[in-house]
């Protein structure tokens, strides 16, 4: 065996053995403080089961709404983005595994040149080979390969893999908000149906007050002030079903736009009082979120990419060992270009390069790359705190939520009862039109106000769902 490739074989047995080596520390996912459950005023259950496992085609039970998101996670833009970016990071991560395979690249090429004839080139040319310009054919097969001593390429490997990763965590992450943003538009719809009816209803509740306010003044039991602040009741209340219809409309034309259609009218099968709202809705335990929410995955995601990357800035300030080989045929007359064997020849080089003077530039990056470690680490413990806030605010709002329904549910039948007990009293002349006037805008306002407790309700379930993690599946 000759003396040069035994030294290369005994190289490549050296790489093997230093292959192992880390250059730096990873640091490991944090474990952040999380509560044994969630805040709530009232006392929970502790069970792992949690909503956030359910598909949102067994969350939503209503027809409509669940043909609706289907068809916003179908054609919404904003997912299509995402699914075109896990294909471009798929490519690039399976780009990143070729990056141990040595490079091999074939070159062909033909030069000629004319020396002067007072160079030492041209006095040659002319004295031994008789004329006076040189002409060189060379095609050739070069190889080169460095050597992952210090696992640059592996930490490359990993940086790929979970940016792809994190593509895969985002796209889950919008079909969540997709999900929710979708669910709150239509109950946001529901709620405006409702509120129209209403404000229908009152409508009609006016007219027939105003025409009897002017029957009295006919008769001459009240005056003209009373008949104009009729009137103005009345069209205040005319002036609310206009407002409603624009808002609908509105609302549609959101819809329509999230689910990537042209803006048309969203159909809908039934009313907001016949969606219920479940009262004890599973969480689960606060850690369970960590797997379960794709922001906090992200996070996570992160970290293992900056630990990468501060591998990769180590790696960078070590020596580097790179083999290069090359053959192939080669001639100064294109006659004998390809006559084999004498045409043919063949390099083999190993070089070691250490950095030395680099203005600095590559302990900067190292610096720098452990500060975006640290930053990645304080960032993953704000989105797991900012995800155990949002858990803890949508189960408040739906207790407090339930309260004000009930209230409002007691107060609407109050101001109903009032309300007809004001229109008696007015036809016997035991109460005037103000004390009308006011019980019937008290019922509109506070019938309008039920409708967004129940409304709210329900995005609040939907929040809770969206926060515990659900959604993407």
């Amino acid at each position: 065996m000759k003396p040069y490739i035994s030294k290369i074989l005994l190289a490549l047995v050296l790489l093997v053995t230093l292959e192992a080596c880390k250059v730096s520390k990873d640091v490991a996912t944090p474990n952040p403080e999380l509560p044994e459950a969630f805040r709530k005023t009232a006392a929970q259950p502790k069970d792992s089961v949690t909503i956030a496992d359910l598909p949102w085609k067994s969350f939503f039970t209503d027809e409509s709404l669940r043909k609706l998101i289907g068809q916003a996670i179908e054609k919404n833009y904003d997912m299509q983005l995402a699914l075109k970016n896990i294909e471009a990071a798929d490519l690039l991560n399976r780009q990143v595994k070729w990056n141990y395979v040595p490079d091999l690249r074939l070159a062909v090429g033909a030069s000629t040149s004319r020396p002067s004839d007072n160079s030492l080139n041209g006095i040659s040319l002319s004295q031994f080979l008789k004329t006076t310009h040189i002409e060189d054919y060379n095609a050739s097969l070069g190889l080169s390969w460095e050597a992952d001593i210090w696992g640059k390429i592996r930490n490359q490997q990993r940086s790929a893999l979970s940016v792809y990763l994190q593509t895969a965590e985002a796209r889950k992450a919008i079909q969540t908000n997709i999900v929710a943003n979708v669910a709150r538009g239509f109950y946001n719809l529901l709620m405006l149906d409702e509120q129209l009816s209403v404000a229908r209803r009152n409508l009609s509740l006016n007219d027939s007050t105003l025409r009897m306010i002017q029957l009295q003044f006919s008769a001459g039991q009240v005056t003209s002030l009373a008949v104009q602040q009729a009137t103005a009741q009345r069209l205040a209340a005319a002036q609310l079903v206009p407002q409603l219809e624009q808002s609908m409309v509105l609302q549609e034309n959101a819809l329509s736009v999230l689910a990537g259609t042209l803006p048309a009218r969203t159909e809908r099968s039934t009313t907001l009082g016949a969606i219920p709202v479940d009262k004890k809705l599973a969480t689960g335990f606060p850690s369970e979120i960590l797997s379960r929410r794709p922001d906090v995955r992200t996070s996570e995601l992160s970290l293992t990419i900056a630990n990468a990357r501060v591998g990769i800035a180590k790696a960078n300030m070590y020596p580097s060992l790179s083999i290069t080989a090359a053959g192939g045929v080669n001639s100064f007359k294109a006659s004998n270009w390809f006559n084999i064997p004498a045409s043919l020849f063949g390099t083999v080089a190993g070089n070691l390069v250490q950095p030395l003077l680099n203005k600095k530039q590559l302990k900067t990056q190292f610096e720098v790359a452990k500060i975006e470690r640290e930053k990645s680490v304080l960032q993953f413990r704000q989105t797991v705190l900012y995800a155990v806030g949002e858990v803890s605010d949508a189960l408040v709002k739906l207790e407090k939520l339930e309260t004000q329904h009930q209230i409002a549910e007691e107060r609407v039948s109050t101001l109903k009862q009032a309300t007809s007990n004001a229109n008696l009293l007015f036809q016997s002349g035991m109460a005037n039109y103000l004390e009308v006037i006011t019980a019937q805008s008290n019922v509109l306002q506070s019938e309008l106000d039920i409708a967004t407790i129940r409304r709210d309700q329900l995005i609040a379930e939907v929040e809770l769902y969206r926060s515990l993690g659900g959604g993407w599946k």
